[in-house]
């Protein structure tokens, strides 16, 4: 499965701390334009948990920025956006303002990039530009240009000010041109950094600055740039002035489009050639910054990086397991680092048994920790993909007894009968955390299920899941694989033996020959618990299955009155009488991860054609996945395709890069 592929990466050296496969590319911005506007990010917030629009953010900074409304009377970028507090608030509709004396914008136009902001003001006389950038997980700069588009000499008057505070427990203070911003719900600090020429007064909430008098001969220009940085105690202010002081912000601009570019590069260039149409391309840029938006650099208990499921869902300003695996692969095609820091991110949580926390919080004095359960086994899969990509070795040798730990805690504490197969379960003895920890929290598979202790602290459902042995299945080649990297025979030799009984427990245990389709079983493998649902082709993802077995699965698969649905390839058939879109969450939404899943299945037994039909329903089917504007979702109805839940979904977003992507 791990194919040695070895890319060129090259390095620019005005941006070394970023690591990704760069090919070769004669112009320097080429693909980035398959990203302009590709989310809409005009929103004046309204109060400070307004989520009626999407923001942007980049280098993993914890805040994020949008544009405002054409109809307000904002000139400025909305916001910031703060995520250093839980559920995410505005801090204010503008936080810096530039009032000009006298005039009158007649109309404002907008573009986005994934490398920046930019938007435009025109009045009578004056034409201003705005441009936003982000230089670091710190700080985002921006660079504003008022141009006399007039024939005469003109006299601009301009001052900054903040509008109303949306934040709660926001306090100002100012230094000649600095604002400081200090805040009682989190221990990262504000620092907005005005130009020299300007002198800054201000209260608890508000600042004003002094007026500046500019005189502007026809077509002449003036400058300036306004740095805005959010800081965690852990890193030096001192250090990032001193780096913001010596930046170019024409450099740092260039900089930043060349990065998105080549990244946008390595997504477009490496796309199966049955969707090389343009569409394809803006949906690949619209998933890439869906990530970006998302990342977030090491703050309080998380030392490395990694990316939340959504910014824009209360709920959701954290990092998952299960999440976090799917998230690396997805970027492992184009930042084989970052990936590689998102399974860090997880794993910097695994106990001594083996065990890796179901999700973790940046402050735990805002949200705990859940160590009531884990997530499905996909870390060593995860871990592989990234392997393929750029062959380190390092990360390998790091990872691996940390992943063949968490494989062993499986079967030392979810293997109820020590029969070879693993269950779901919690550490609590909740069923509620023993669902959670399948991923699929209500499906129906579970509505009976009761909880039995293994032993202190482990607790198993009462079932044999497919979908979590299938995993342990795929996990065991794909350990035979790295143990055959490290030089490692004994480990290789093992976990292929275990694989191939695994897999012939798989097809005759969860197998119903009567109905086609795999299910989860009782405890002693004798009944199945019926309901066909999304777990029924986990084993055709592993390999696991008959090419017979594959055959049945792939019709059901295939029928629209099943699974093929206008998004195909939903968490559970939609003949099925407890099948629920709108409020079941796992009762018949369409989950983008299942559906790849669900494609990779077909790829994997030949059955390509029906792939590649199912990718493009999938991708068409689902509201505003392709086109401009409208963000990818948590999950879809499958009938309808109306996006459900959150927005700016990560782990959607990276699903949709491997329907995509050549592997």
């Amino acid at each position: 499965m791990i194919k040695k592929i070895i890319y060129l990466i090259t390095v620019p050296l005005l941006f070394l701390n970023i690591q990704c496969n760069k090919p070769a590319n004669t112009n320097p911005i080429e693909y980035l334009k398959y990203s302009e506007n590709i989310l809409n990010y005009q929103i004046s917030p309204s109060e400070k948990f307004d989520k009626a629009g999407l923001m942007f953010s980049d280098q993993g900074a914890w805040f994020a920025y949008s544009f405002p409304d054409s109809a307000s009377k904002i000139t400025s970028f909305s916001g910031p956006f703060l995520m250093t507090q839980q559920n995410g608030i505005w801090a204010s509709k503008a936080l810096v303002n530039l009032n000009i004396e006298n005039t009158k914008w007649q109309s404002h136009k907008i573009k986005s990039y994934n490398s920046h902001l930019e938007q435009t003001f025109l009045s009578e006389n004056l034409e201003l530009n705005q441009e936003l950038v982000f230089s670091s997980g710190h700080t985002a700069i921006i660079n504003s240009t008022l141009k006399n588009i007039s024939k005469t000499n003109i006299t601009v008057n301009y001052s900054f000010k903040n509008e109303a505070l949306l934040a709660d427990r926001l306090l100002f203070s100012s230094d000649k041109n600095e604002l400081i911003i200090n805040s009682a719900n989190t221990d990262a600090v504000g620092h907005v950094v005005f130009p020299d020429e300007i002198s800054l007064e201000s209260s608890d909430s508000s600042y004003v600055s002094n007026q500046i008098n500019l005189q502007l001969k026809p077509e002449e220009s003036k400058k300036f740039t306004i740095s805005q940085t959010f800081i965690f105690k852990e890193y030096s202010w001192i250090d990032e002035l001193k780096t913001i002081k010596k930046s170019d912000f024409k450099v740092l601009l260039e900089e930043r489009k060349l990065e998105k570019n080549t990244e946008l590069q390595s997504l477009i260039e490496n796309r199966k050639e049955q969707f090389s149409q343009d569409m394809y391309a803006e949906v690949l840029a619209k998933a890439h910054v869906t990530l970006q938006n998302n990342w977030r650099i090491p703050a309080g208990e998380i030392k490395n990086e990694g990316l939340f499921p959504s910014y824009h869902y209360e709920w959701f300003h954290g990092f998952w397991s299960w999440d976090s695996w799917k998230h690396a692969v997805g970027l492992s095609f184009y930042n084989t680092e970052l990936a590689k820091k998102q399974m860090k991110l997880m794993f910097d949580f695994q106990n001594e048994d083996g065990f890796v926390v179901d999700c973790v919080y940046r402050d735990t004095t805002i949200e705990n920790h859940n160590y009531r359960d884990t997530k499905p086994p996909l870390s060593v899969w995860a871990v592989s993909k990234i392997y393929e990509k750029d062959n380190d070795l390092e990360f390998i040798k790091y990872m691996y007894p940390k992943l063949k730990l968490y494989h062993e805690f499986w079967y030392n504490k979810r293997d109820h009968d020590k029969d070879g197969l693993c269950e779901f379960g919690s550490t609590d003895g909740t069923l509620i955390a023993a669902k959670w920890e399948s991923g699929m929290d209500n499906a129906i598979r579970f509505d009976n299920s009761k909880i039995v202790k293994n032993s202190e602290g482990a607790f198993s459902l009462d079932q044999e899941s497919v979908d979590l042995n299938a995993y342990l299945y795929a996990e065991k080649i794909y350990l035979a694989e790295l143990a055959t990297i490290l030089e490692n025979e004994n480990d290789a030799k093992k976990f292929t033996a275990e694989a191939a009984i695994l897999k012939n427990k798989i097809q005759t245990q969860f197998y119903d020959t009567n109905d086609g389709w795999f299910y989860d079983t009782t405890l002693d493998g004798k009944t199945f618990i019926k309901g066909e649902g999304s777990e029924g082709w986990t084993a055709l993802w592993a390999n696991a299955a008959t090419q017979k077995q594959a055959e049945a699965v792939k019709n059901k698969m295939m029928d629209p009155a099943k699974f093929y649905t206008k998004v195909p390839f939903q968490t559970m058939s939609a003949d099925h009488k407890k099948f629920n879109p709108l409020n079941g969450y796992w009762r018949g939404p369409n989950w983008l991860d299942q559906a790849y899943f669900g494609v990779k299945s077909l790829r994997n037994y030949g059955f390509n054609t029906e792939a590649d039909k199912a990718t493009i329903q999938i991708l068409k089917g689902a509201e505003g996945v392709l086109g401009k504007g409208k963000s990818i979702r948590e999950n879809y109805h499958p009938l309808t395709g109306k996006g459900l839940y959150a927005e700016n979904f990560s782990w959607s977003a990276a699903h949709i890069i491997m329907l995509l992507q050549k592997e």
